[in-house]
C-alpha cells in the first residue's frame, strides 16, 4: 500500500540498545533492535494502521533471540504519522531524537517518497549515523526506478509487478470484455490504472474501458454516485488499488446498489473490506498479493492462528515478517546492527519464507517473492481460515514464481563511497 495518505505508512525505525540477554554463536545474541513504526494510527485509516502496528509488535515478539540467527530481540514502537507526508517528517525527526537506525513504513506511498528522501539526506549528511528504511506496503514503482535509494528496502511488490500477475488472470478470461477502472486520487490510484492500461494492451486490447474514476483519497463517504457511473456504463467488472475505507465504502454502495459484478483488487483482504463483502452474499472478487488466507502450517501459521488468537483480527501483512526475517538474517551475516553493515549485507540476501526463498534484488532494493491470485469464497475443508470471523476466506487459484511477475528497475543507486 501506499499513499499521500495511502493505505499507511509505516516507518520501522531500528535503533540497538545494550545487551539484554546472553546467547550463543552470535556476537550480537542478547541485544535489542527497536523499531519505530510510522503509519497512520488515527484518522480514516487507523483501524489498518492499528492492525498493522499490531503485526509487527506481534511478529518481532515471535521472531526474537533463538529464532533468529542472530539472536536479537526486536522491539517495535508506534508512531502516528496521520497518513501525512509531513507529519512523516517530523515524525522521523522524532525517531531520530530518540536514537532509531531503521525506519519501516509502509501505507502510504506519499509519505514514503518522503521519508525515503529524507533518510537519504540524513545518511549523506551523517556517515557513521546511518538509517536504515524498510518499506513494507508503500508501493509506487518509482521508489525502486528514478527515485532509487541504497537505504531504502522494499517488502511489498510494488505497483506494477502486482498488475503483471492480476493482468495474466485476466488475459486468460474471454468472457471479461469491458471493465471500470476506480481508485484513490494520488500516485497509487493513478499507477494503478496507468499500469492496467499498458498491460491491457499487451494483453488483451479486445477489453474496453468502460469508463475511470479517481476520487479523493480517504475523504469519500458515500460511493453511491460512482457506483451509478459504473452500471451506467455497463462494464462487465471492476478494477481497482482502493484500500482501507475507501475500498469498504465502494463494496458498501454496491451492495446497496445491487451491483453484482468481479473485482479485481490489490486490498480486499485490508480490514474491514472482508466484513461489507460478506454482508453483500456470494461475490466474485479476486485479489492480487504476495499470500493468502490459509496459510495453517510451520511458524507462519502459528502467527497467523495466535495472532486471531489473541487479538480476534487477522494478521495479513506478511510483510512484517519477511522483513524481520531479512534484518535478522543479514545482521546475522554482518555480525552487528549497525544500519551501514547491514545495509550491505541485505543486498542480494535470499531467506526461506513462506512461500519458498525470497531475494532482497541488489539492483534496486526490491523484494523477489512469489506472487497469489486470490479468490473470495466461503470456506471449505481446503481453505478453513475465516477472514474477520465472515464464514469467507482468500483461497489461491494461481501461483506465480518470483520470476513471473519481476519487473526491470532504471535504478541508478547511489552507493557510499566506503560500501
Amino acid at each position: 500500500m501506499k499513499f499521500a495518505l495511502k493505505s499507511v505508512a509505516v516507518v520501522a525505525i531500528l535503533a540497538v540498545a545494550g545487551p539484554v540477554f546472553a546467547q550463543a554463536k552470535s556476537p550480537m545474541a542478547g541485544q535489542t533492535v527497536r523499531i519505530a513504526f510510522m503509519d497512520p494510527l488515527s484518522g480514516p485509516f487507523a483501524n489498518v494502521g492499528q492492525n498493522q502496528l499490531k503485526s509487527w509488535q506481534f511478529a518481532a515478539e515471535r521472531l526474537s533471540g533463538a529464532n533468529n540467527p542472530a539472536g536479537v530481540k526486536f522491539e517495535v514502537v508506534g508512531f502516528d504519522n496521520k497518513g501525512s507526508p509531513q507529519e512523516s517528517l517530523n515524525t522521523l525527526k522524532a525517531a531520530i531524537d530518540q536514537g532509531f537506525r531503521y525506519v519501516t513504513q509502509g501505507n502510504g506511498s506519499g509519505a514514503g517518497l518522503a521519508i525515503e528522501d529524507a533518510v537519504e539526506k540524513f545518511n549523506d549528511r551523517n556517515p557513521g549515523k546511518e538509517l536504515i528504511y524498510f518499506n513494507y506496503a508503500a508501493v509506487d514503482p518509482s521508489m525502486t526506478n528514478e527515485k532509487c535509494s541504497y537505504w531504502h528496502f522494499r517488502l511489498d511488490a510494488d505497483t506494477s509487478m502486482k498488475m503483471e500477475a492480476l493482468t495474466t488472470l485476466m488475459k486468460d478470461q474471454p468472457q471479461l470484455k469491458s471493465v471500470y477502472i476506480i481508485g484513490q486520487n494520488y500516485s497509487h490510484g493513478q499507477q494503478v490504472a496507468k499500469y492496467f492500461k499498458e498491460d491491457l494492451a499487451r494483453k488483451r486490447p479486445d477489453i474496453k474501458i468502460a469508463g475511470e474514476d479517481l476520487h479523493p483519497i480517504g475523504q469519500v463517504k458515500d460511493f453511491s454516485p460512482y457506483v451509478a457511473k459504473i452500471k451506467q456504463s455497463g462494464a462487465q467488472a471492476i478494477v481497482t488499488g482502493n484500500w482501507g475505507q475507501d475500498l469498504t465504502l465502494l463494496v458498501k454502495a454496491m451492495n446497496d446498489a445491487g451491483l453484482k459484478i468481479p473485482m479485481y483488487t490489490y486490498y480486499a483482504g485490508v480490514t474491514g473490506t472482508p466484513t461489507a463483502l460478506a454482508a453483500g452474499g456470494e461475490s466474485e472478487v479476486y485479489m492480487v498479493a504476495y499470500n493468502h488466507s490459509n496459510f495453517s502450517t510451520g511458524e507462519i501459521g502459528g502467527i497467523v492462528n495466535d495472532f486471531k488468537k489473541k487479538f480476534n483480527d487477522d494478521y495479513y501483512t506478511f510483510a512484517t515478517y519477511n522483513g524481520l526475517k531479512l534484518l535478522g538474517a543479514a545482521i546475522a551475516k554482518a555480525g552487528s546492527a549497525e544500519p551501514a553493515k547491514v545495509a550491505k549485507a541485505l543486498e542480494g540476501l535470499s531467506v526461506k519464507s513462506f512461500a519458498g526463498d525470497v531475494t532482497m534484488r541488489a539492483s534496486d532494493h526490491q523484494l523477489q517473492q512469489t506472487m497469489f491470485i486470490d479468490k473470495w469464497q466461503k470456506v471449505d475443508k481446503a481453505h478453513p481460515y475465516s477472514v474477520e470471523n465472515t464464514g469467507y476466506t482468500f483461497a489461491p487459484i494461481k501461483e506465480f514464481a518470483p520470476y513471473v511477475s519481476s519487473t526491470p528497475t532504471s535504478c541508478q543507486m547511489k552507493r557510499p563511497s566506503a560500501g
